[in-house]
């Protein structure tokens, strides 16, 4: 099984284009009258993990170096399917938000609606500056022509203090390859204004607010224990610890006929506690969960530490899941 990493332009900006991809032998092979497809296996930065099945033959094909090479286009902004919001915003102050595609890119030109009739557009970095309402209470948010919104809660400005910068509560574990959020104040609501470093390198702020942060990690970062410390401007919190693991996917490289059942296990690595892990499908009726189209499952803890999670499939075709560690937010202990 062989692992090629994308080439990506440099980034216009902080968050452009931060997106890197493993492809498990994703190709079409066409030999005289005969269509052949193979399982193709997408890993990206924003810690999804895609499959993408087409039912026909087990045949492992590689990407050819043009493929290899040519560099992708930014998502169109109908491929808009993640609003990320600050769970927590505060009156009368800037926010940062940010919207992704299927795979984990940031993605531009989406409108994103409020509750309170406010409006915005994400810029060429997928990300958008917004207000919040001066009365606290709940704002929703929702992408433009998708079901379902999403919640931030609006704190007072005493609640958010702005002349202490303080990290209250993060994970204890994050994964290495998806956001992770921190609760605290004195964070700057702009997300390119913040720092945020991790083991020493500097972290993806994605969204933002004065009370909120949602943070990538850095590519070069190790399973394990982390420190991290965040600033904005000349105010800097103490740094604490985060638990960081990788996640890696075992399952048969063969096409899921309908009728059949697979099991697909997502491999743990860097804590042998248990864990909780999330899994979407965005083609139910190809393959199907039997409670739904989104599942959690937790790990089995220990030195094989796995969650499983099993498919059905319907019908003959290409379907999508995507798979993530749900952080649980605790309060640091000082």
């Amino acid at each position: 099984m062989i692992f090629e990493r994308e080439a990506l332009p440099p980034r216009a900006g902080p968050a452009a284009q931060f997106t890197l991809a493993f492809h498990v032998g994703s190709a079409i092979l066409s030999r005289r009258d005969s269509l052949v497809y193979n399982l193709s296996v997408r890993f990206t930065r924003y810690g999804v993990f895609a499959l993408l099945f087409c039912a026909s033959a087990p045949v492992l094909a590689l990407l050819s170096s043009a493929q290899q090479a040519r560099i992708p286009p930014a998502p169109a902004a109908s491929a808009a399917r993640i609003l990320l919001l600050p769970r927590r915003i505060v009156a009368g102050e800037r926010s940062t938000l940010a919207v992704l595609d299927v795979g984990g890119r940031l993605t531009p030109g989406v409108s994103v609606s409020f509750s309170n009739g406010d409006h915005v557009t994400t810029d060429a970095t997928g990300r958008a500056l917004f207000v919040a309402p001066l009365k606290p209470g709940v704002l929703l948010g929702s992408l433009a022509g998708r079901p379902g919104r999403i919640p931030t809660t609006i704190l007072t400005p005493a609640e958010a203090p702005p002349d202490q910068l303080a990290v209250r509560s993060a994970p204890r574990i994050a994964a290495l390859s998806d956001r992770f959020e921190l609760w605290g104040s004195g964070f700057c609501g702009d997300a390119d204004a913040n720092r945020v470093t991790i083991g020493g390198q500097p972290a993806l702020v994605l969204a933002a607010s004065p009370a909120s942060l949602v943070v990538l990690p850095p590519d070069e970062l190790s399973p394990g224990p982390a420190s991290v410390t965040v600033a904005c401007g000349q105010r800097s919190g103490a740094a604490f610890s985060i638990t960081f693991v990788a996640l890696a996917l075992d399952a048969s490289h063969t096409p899921l006929a309908p009728g059949e059942r697979r099991t697909l296990a997502i491999r743990i690595r860097g804590t042998e506690e248990r864990l909780t892990i999330e899994a979407r499908n965005f083609a139910p009726e190809i393959a199907e969960f039997a409670t739904g189209t989104t599942v959690r499952a937790a790990s089995t803890g220990g030195p094989e530490n796995l969650a499983k999670f099993e498919l059905t499939g319907m019908k003959r075709g290409n379907f999508l899941v995507s798979f993530r560690l749900i952080p649980a937010l605790a309060p640091l202990q000082r």
